[in-house]
């Protein structure tokens, strides 16, 4: 109870500090509105975070001239000078308007409840519903009055020269980017924990696997800039020229020389990836602790590093597998690689053990032994598809093996469920090489090619959802059908009515009922049971990362699968006995890097540096909208934004604080964009009247802030709309 209490309260308070956070960004933009405006002596009538559509707020109150309030709709916010129209034309169409309806408007008032005036600009809407009370004016006087004022007081907006104008629309994205720099300052100032360029795991058929890339590897430098963080590498593929591919050196674990490679990027849903994940170390995760989920342990549910004994706590450091040394990450899998997955593991584990005294320490390594970890199945061999990809430089493609193949026979024999391909090939490492029989387009007869095996001390993991398997030794990828090729004699799935060549369309795995656990009460993941889709549609999932998620669920779990000719059955999983999961569902911390100022030189220099990054970010993502490289649907409205600020107060407030900057920069850019209605806007028409000395034409003016608003408006509804489909999804 006190457990989940602190945990609420952690909760509540990132949620405080993610909608400060945000909310000051916005605040910072319009205070600089707000200074630089009472100093050029312009009246500001309000000052508000967030828009009082139909005068509605959530907290209003006055000091002195202006009024500050929070609006009901929280997207931005504004302040409102005397005088400040999107069209000073038009306050000037208003002035003519009003002396034309003053004669009938100076006749007796209409009753009570019947309007004295139309009006059509916001703002003049506070002094058109009835006769003034301090000056007995008809409402059209008043009207006029007002107009005259906000054109010729000497605090309207409208009565300061050019350059004042454009210090005050200028001023709010000025503040963001002063905004940005400080926050970057106090944050290396803490001291920021990044994760460095180096690569952890590889997507199979993606653009780092395609030139070799492998877990230990190092990027130092990606289009001639040197990159020392994972984040700064995932920018900078995201945002360099991708038309002759992007040219990167490697320093590779062993190897004196830098590799050169050249990648090719390709957009996977809405940015450009090269398919790699970060270094871990060999520390046993935290546990992390949720609200509404319980909290999450530093193992895979039901996985046999949960059955552990003693059990892996975290913290703790692997720096032994069976009595072999592990130094990192990249040596823990290749003790892995070796080690027989059907036998326990012996893990040495380097355990911090505090003193009594509360002030000292000692390391002590103990032993805990891991259990096998069968690999659950439901008594389907799917179809196995054509080789997909083939890797530059590996033995595939020396062999001559091209996309497009199709593996029929491994040694002579079938090659079984393409499931258990690649554990067959890394039971047989000490293998030379293989001998493989194709089927390939155009030729008559099967081809006969002998395949030398190269030694992968490393796994290439399922990881994307409609990512193909892979075989390291080989260098290959291959497609896994949705279409059963045979069921496993003796399982379940032999009594059910599946025929081979029945296509699944859809599955449904139910939480265990307390029937199935023998009445115990269990914490589940809900996330995994869910019903799954097949299928072409870009949300839909293949066999492979259903098979992944069915490891993953609660060993007595029933299936419910559903077939293309209607047919549906429920079928139980059980546990191989001669196919085991080499790794075995620890979780491991990322390696990390301090990165903190020494000095308050080096915080400015660093903040300046980090600023600049992110400003130059924002516009490279921009230009890059909209064509093969960025997809629209990497933009994101308020639920995106404060999804990815909450993500990142849990890492820390210095994490927070780099978010922040970029959130200010990001504001700043957008501002600046030369859109009516926007800062930018603005003053493209304060430029022009500069140059030319008076107003654009107000025909031009309105048709571009007419525009100009419904672009706006469309983006937001846009933005909004992807929001809503990423928490539906």
């Amino acid at each position: 109870m006190l457990e989940t209490l602190v945990g609420l309260l952690t909760f509540c308070g990132n949620i405080l500090l993610v909608a400060l956070g945000v909310g000051f960004v916005i605040f910072v933009h319009e205070l600089g509105h707000f200074v630089v405006a009472k100093l050029c002596g312009v009246k500001c009538e309000k000052f508000y975070l967030g828009f009082d559509i139909g005068g509605w707020s959530l907290l209003k109150f006055r000091r002195g001239e202006t009024q500050y309030g929070i609006g009901i709709l929280p997207l931005g916010g504004y302040v409102k000078m005397l005088g400040q129209v999107d069209n000073p034309a038009q306050l000037r169409a208003e002035i003519e308007r009003a002396k034309l309806q003053q004669p009938a408007a100076d006749a007796p008032a209409a009753p009570e409840g019947e309007s004295g005036a139309e009006g059509d600009s916001p703002i003049f809407a506070s002094q058109k519903t009835g006769q003034s009370p301090e000056s007995g004016q008809s409402p059209a006087s008043a009207d006029l009055a007002a107009a005259e004022q906000a054109l010729y007081d000497p605090r309207s907006y409208l009565a300061k020269n050019v350059p004042q104008r454009m210090a005050i629309i200028a001023a709010g994205v000025t503040m963001n980017v002063i905004f940005a720099f400080f926050m970057a300052v106090w944050a290396y100032g803490l001291g920021v924990e990044k994760e460095p360029c180096a690569v952890g795991e590889v997507i199979a058929g993606e653009a780092g696997w395609q030139v070799g890339l492998r877990p230990g590897d190092r990027i130092v430098e990606i289009a001639g800039r040197k990159v020392e963080y994972f984040n700064q590498m995932q920018i900078d593929v995201t945002v360099s020229d991708h038309k002759q591919g992007v040219p990167v050196l490697v320093q590779r674990p062993g190897e004196k020389q830098l590799l050169s490679m050249v990648l090719h990027p390709r957009r996977r849903e809405e940015i450009p990836r090269i398919g790699v994940l970060s270094l871990p170390t060999t520390t046993i995760a935290p546990v992390q602790k949720t609200i509404f989920s319980g909290p999450i342990p530093p193992y895979a549910p039901y996985s046999a590093a949960a059955e552990a004994k003693p059990p892996l706590e975290s913290g703790q450091r692997i720096v032994e597998v069976n009595g072999k040394p592990v130094a990192d990450y990249v040596q823990l899998l290749d003790r892995l690689v070796e080690e027989p997955a059907d036998k326990p593991l012996s893990l040495g584990i380097e355990t911090i053990i505090p003193a009594e005294d509360g002030q000292s320490k000692t390391i002590k390594v103990i032993s805990s032994v891991v259990p096998p970890q069968p690999v659950r199945t439901l008594g389907l061999e799917m179809t196995m598809g054509a080789i997909t990809a083939v890797q530059n430089n590996s033995p595939a493609a020396e062999a001559g093996i091209r996309p497009g193949d199709k593996i029929l026979k491994i040694d002579g024999d079938p090659p079984g469920d393409p499931m258990q391909l690649p554990d067959w090939f890394r039971r047989r490492a000490g293998q030379k090489e293989v001998r493989l029989t194709l089927e390939r387009k155009g030729s008559s007869e099967p081809l006969e090619i002998v395949v030398p095996l190269r030694r992968a001390n490393w796994f290439e993991d399922l990881i994307m959802r409609k990512q193909p398997m892979s075989i390291p030794q080989l260098g290959l990828t291959y497609a896994v059908l949705d279409r059963v090729d045979r069921v496993t004699p003796g399982s379940a799935a032999e009594k059910k009515p599946i025929k081979p060549g029945a296509v699944l369309v859809k599955a449904t795995i139910p939480p265990p009922t307390p029937g199935q656990l023998g009445g115990k009460k269990i914490t589940i993941d809900e996330k995994f049971y869910d019903t799954y889709e097949f299928g072409e549609a870009d949300e839909a999932l293949h066999w492979p990362m259903f098979f992944k998620i069915l490891q993953l669920v609660h060993p007595q779990s029933t299936v419910e699968l559903t077939f293309k000719d209607g047919t549906s059955v429920k079928l139980p999983l059980t546990e191989s006995k001669d196919w085991f999961e080499p790794e075995r569902g620890w979780l491991l911390t990322a390696e990390t890097k301090l990165c903190k100022a020494e000095s308050l030189g080096d915080a400015i220099r660093l903040g300046a540096e980090d600023t600049g990054n992110a400003l130059l970010l924002v516009v490279k993502i921009l230009r890059g909208l909209g064509t093969r490289q960025i997809s629209p649907k990497a933009l994101g409205g308020p639920g995106t934004i404060f999804a990815m600020a909450y993500q990142t107060v849990q890492h820390g407030l210095p994490r927070f604080l780099l978010f922040l900057t970029l959130l200010s920069a990001n504001l700043a850019v957008l501002n600046l964009l030369p859109i009516p209605v926007l800062d930018g806007g603005h003053l493209v028409f304060l430029a022009y009247e500069g140059v030319r000395g008076k107003p654009a034409n107000e025909r031009v003016q309105v048709v571009l802030s007419i525009i100009g608003f419904f672009l706006l408006l469309a983006l937001m509804l846009f933005v909004i709309t992807l929001d809503i489909w990423r928490f539906l999804l």
